[in-house]
């Protein structure tokens, strides 16, 4: 069954070109996800992220704090399979109704600990526009506007604020909006990445 907030996400993305949707997973599977990437970082599998990439990526915490862990769809536990399914339905929504020719997803956990921070970037290599459409999926439990943590838009109009709540899902056109993730006093989780085309 197609979720209800898939058109909206749809029309949203055609008519500004980015979207938010307050309730993408239920509350069971967002704690899921939440437990599954604590329980790895605990484990030791995230590392520092960097920027840029191959023989270019460095790390530089006076742009970006966050550490990560890529996920992997071939390979995933019970946690992450209704995340699988609903990127699945999403993408195939998205091509049906904007013709994005859109071929996968790539994407991994990003925990920001206290006071750690992105700035100002788009989600995309000079030399490659494979990826389209980003995506963020906030794991927060109780998060308030006193946490901070934003993730920052700068749009034609000026800048605008998401909070991390858990179970919002933002996503826009990757190669048009700039943006940041603003510090938090608290720690930060989600699920970020790219529905990418076939280059």
């Amino acid at each position: 069954m197609l979720h209800p907030g898939y058109p909206g996400i749809c029309a949203a993305i055609e008519q500004r070109g980015w979207a938010v949707e307050a309730a993408f997973l239920p509350p069971a599977s967002i704690a899921a996800l939440r437990i599954e990437a604590r329980r790895r970082d605990a484990a030791g599998e995230f590392h520092v992220a960097g920027v840029g990439r191959g023989a270019a990526r460095v790390e530089r915490s006076e742009i970006r704090g966050d550490r990560i862990l890529w996920l992997d769809e071939h390979v995933h536990c019970a946690a992450e399979a209704p995340l699988w399914r609903a990127l699945a339905a999403l993408r195939a929504a998205l091509n049906e109704a904007l013709f994005l020719g859109l071929d996968s997803f790539e994407g991994h956990y990003a925990l920001y600990p206290p006071g750690a921070f992105y700035r100002r970037h788009r989600d995309r290599f000079r030399d490659d526009d494979a990826r389209v459409i980003s995506c963020v999926l906030y794991l927060n439990e109780d998060w308030s506007v006193e946490d901070g943590g934003a993730l920052r838009m700068h749009l034609p109009e000026g800048a605008h604020d998401i909070m991390p709540t858990g179970g919002t899902l933002a996503c826009f056109i990757t190669e048009r909006l700039e943006h940041e993730v603003l510090p938090s006093a608290r720690e930060r989780l989600a699920v970020s990445g790219w529905f990418r085309r076939r280059t």
